[in-house]
């Protein structure tokens, strides 16, 4: 009986072998036009009139290879093969900040797993590979020539609470040239639209899915009702999970002495983000999770710890322009906040003026309505008189873990469904900035599942 390498060098066996799972692929992508391409696989190993793979050489027994064909096959391939894992299967990405800590660290390069939610077919396919939306010399790395319909393919699951989950930037669709990590939008309500442009400009108009990617936590789904009040985070009126990684600022008041930096290493916190004042004396704000809390109140030249929350009015720089829903009626905070609810497919809502900041950039920008407001407060959408409007899509609250160093959904909004990149899975390398080579790799870290 023929071992499986002989019964593999088999033409029809290798046809039928691809020819399968190349049909369960288009099954799975769901646009049966790409059933066409079983005719180049029939012909690339049953009949081969077509040299399909025309940039590779096939030597003669005895003859000398070319290093340079060779090599040319061989990123040819691999760029094949890894940009058709980045689309639907898995895609690297680096945390960028420190939003999340303790529980994802500034400098942690992560797997996301695309299969978690669905991996989503590509709106802006003309794209250099591996890359996202930028060149290294900061220029744009795609082109808008072909744009296609937002589509989603089937997933292992759904956006669940206290999933960690990459998305693009809600506010992301607009972003300053010389400054493009910033919300442009943020900028434009507090420094002006001209005076940003002027000065940081020009913009760019990003496709949907050429949005930055964030990571955060999500905390309430469609259809949920989210309220934090006193910086605990409450849905439905139930009281939420803290995981370990959650944290907030105190107040750490000493006598008159510096906390030991490598006590405060050895907490896991980042002692060049942290500010001493002499005048407290002490700490006005280090971040800290439930254990850190314990453990640096037992320290012996600590006299207080408080936790800082913030009630109305709210501290600068969080004025009613940089929370959402940038209304000052709201009169919410960054630990007071809500009750707001979360949008949901086929949910209606009864719209009226006092709401209305809510939802307004949902039912224009996300869902491509034409929204306006009459003097006398009436709404129209699409030119027809509403007191209500029904989602078109599902909506999540995303916040970082690290709470009080955290720009998310209670600074721009709701995040849409068509904006769900996919879930963290694995961290392969992290490395901290802080420190030199080889201190600054983080072992402990290495291949570590989320």
């Amino acid at each position: 009986m023929p071992g499986l390498k002989e019964l593999y060098h088999n033409r029809w066996v290798r046809f039928s072998f691809w020819a399968l799972l190349y049909l369960l692929w288009v099954i799975w992508l769901g646009n049966w036009w790409w059933l066409f391409g079983l005719v180049v696989i029939f012909d690339h190993h049953i009949t081969r009139k077509v040299k399909w793979l025309f940039w590779k050489k096939y030597y003669k027994e005895g003859e000398k290879r070319n290093w340079i064909l060779d090599w040319l096959d061989a990123i040819i391939f691999a760029v094949v093969v890894v940009t058709f894992i980045n689309i639907f299967f898995f895609q690297a990405f680096k945390i960028p900040s420190s939003s999340m800590e303790s529980s994802l660290l500034t400098g942690d390069h992560l797997f996301v797993s695309k299969l978690a939610y669905g991996p989503r077919v590509p709106q802006t396919p003309l794209t250099v590979p591996f890359t996202h939306n930028v060149l290294p010399n900061g220029k744009e790395s795609y082109s808008t020539l072909i744009q296609s319909e937002y589509r989603r393919l089937k997933g292992f699951g759904h956006v669940r609470r206290g999933d960690y989950v990459v998305f693009g930037f809600p506010d992301g669709d607009t972003v300053l040239a010389k400054a493009p990590a910033d919300d442009y939008y943020m900028m434009a309500r507090t420094v002006g639209r001209d005076y940003a442009i002027a000065n940081l400009g020009p913009v760019i108009v990003r496709p949907m899915d050429k949005k930055d990617h964030y990571v955060k936590r999500c905390v309430a789904v469609a259809g949920d009702t989210l309220e934090i009040r006193d910086g605990v985070v409450y849905v439905n009126s139930e009281m939420q999970e803290i995981y370990p990684g959650v944290q907030n600022t105190y107040t750490v008041v000493t006598d008159g002495q510096r906390i030991n930096p490598k006590n405060l290493e050895r907490l896991g916190l980042n002692t060049s983000e942290l500010w001493y004042d002499g005048n407290l004396p002490g700490y006005p704000a280090i971040p800290l999770t439930s254990s850190m809390l314990e453990e640096i109140r037992d320290y012996p030249n600590v006299v207080s710890v408080e936790e800082n929350i913030d009630v109305y009015p709210p501290d600068y720089p969080d004025s009613y322009l940089t929370l959402f829903p940038f209304a000052e009626q709201f009169r919410w905070t960054r630990d007071n906040y809500g009750p707001i609810w979360i949008p949901a497919k086929g949910a209606t809502v009864p719209l009226d003026i006092e709401n209305l900041p809510l939802y307004s950039r949902l039912i224009t920008v996300y869902e491509g309505n034409e929204l306006r407001t009459a003097e006398d407060g009436t709404i129209y959408i699409n030119g027809d008189k509403a007191d209500s409007y029904t989602f078109r899509q599902d909506y999540y609250f995303m916040m970082g873990d690290n709470r009080h160093n955290s720009l998310d959904s209670r600074y721009w909004g709701f995040v849409p469904e068509d904006h769900i990149v996919g879930k963290p899975a694995l961290i392969w390398f992290s490395s901290d900035r802080n420190k030199s080579f080889p201190k600054n790799i983080r072992w402990g870290r290495l291949f570590k599942f989320v």
